[in-house]
């Protein structure tokens, strides 16, 4: 393999499902690499939030110290936007030391928004925002998410009906422009970028293992204290369920099984269905994605066959 030569420094990106082993591969490169790690997922940045998100310990965080863990209330919203800005900056100052950043995680949005940019949207609308409203109260949250479908069936299809929020959104946009979500971000003009991104996804090559995995996952999850975590959460009394943080998946699941919405049985079974579905929404993001090195989970040489990428760049780990 041939090293390409380009003046961009490098940024190397370690995408994939939830549960595929993203944190173990980053901490491996960080053993053999001068770099620092960039945590890209859309839980980890809330404290207290620390068994439901899988975030590392704080002694795994010791050793490998990641940037934009903890960094918000669960009561504060964080958004993509809010996440380019933020790792843009880590970023030019990582490469300003010498250093490599590596950003690691499963919020594909954020990947999205990182590398190319934001779409031109309209601010919200207090008008149309209250007419959606008064469609959920009538008709229900899943009406909206029908509504989308008919007008922008790529991004219903991209949107899951349970996150309220953003589906809104998608068609609050459409209402006040007349154009699609969709749309937007077609019409939207790329920013140059000013890093050479190598980009890895890793995942096992069979669903059934992966699927095994997370349920594997959610069960240790409880084991280790998750209802207590979220009852945490639930006592401060200023948080809810329509807030991003409890939307997360896994927590909104104990967070219905704390008031009483479901048993303790089912609040295991929905979340890991919740889990499964998000990890097939985040392999339905990687295979649409370009320039990107797919990685096997359960390859004995996993480090390897990335160094080998690696290499390609004129990197070689140590």
């Amino acid at each position: 393999m041939t090293a390409i030569s380009t003046n961009k420094p490098l940024a190397i990106c370690i995408m994939g499902p939830t549960a595929s082993g993203k944190t173990a591969l980053a901490c491996e490169i960080y053993d053999h690499l001068d770099c620092e790690l960039i945590s890209v997922d859309s839980a980890l940045v809330y404290r207290g939030m620390d068994i439901g998100s899988a975030k590392p310990s704080a002694d795994e965080q010791a050793r490998y110290p990641h940037h934009l863990i903890d960094i918000r209330d669960p009561s504060e919203p964080y958004s993509a936007a809010d996440f380019r800005e933020d790792a843009i900056a880590l970023m030019r100052d990582i490469t300003a030391k010498g250093k490599i950043p590596v950003l690691v995680g499963g919020t594909m949005l954020y990947f999205k928004f990182l590398m190319e940019g934001s779409a031109d949207l309209p601010n919200a609308d207090e008008k149309v925002r209250a007419h959606i409203e008064e469609l959920v109260v009538k008709h229900g949250k899943q009406y909206i998410h029908d509504l989308l479908k008919e007008v922008d069936p790529e991004s219903a299809q991209r949107l899951n009906p349970n996150d309220p929020q953003r589906v809104q959104r998608a068609y609050e946009v459409y209402l006040i422009t007349g154009k699609t979500l969709t749309q937007h971000w077609a019409e939207q003009e790329n920013p140059e970028s000013e890093y050479d991104w190598l980009q890895f996804a890793i995942a096992p090559t069979d669903r059934k293992d992966l699927h095994e995995r997370i349920a594997l996952r959610f069960q240790q999850m409880v084991e280790q204290g998750f209802e207590e975590e979220v009852r945490a959460l639930y006592a401060r009394g200023d948080l809810n369920p329509d807030l991003p943080s409890i939307r997360a998946v896994g927590y909104r699941q104990m967070w219905d099984f704390i008031e009483g919405k479901i048993s303790h049985d089912e609040m295991i079974e929905r979340g890991i269905i919740a889990t499964r579905q998000l990890a097939k929404r985040q392999l339905t993001w990687l295979r649409g994605w370009q320039d990107i090195h797919w990685l096997d989970t359960f390859d004995p040489a996993l480090l390897q066959s990335a160094a080998k990428h690696l290499r390609t760049k004129g990197i070689e780990l140590e």
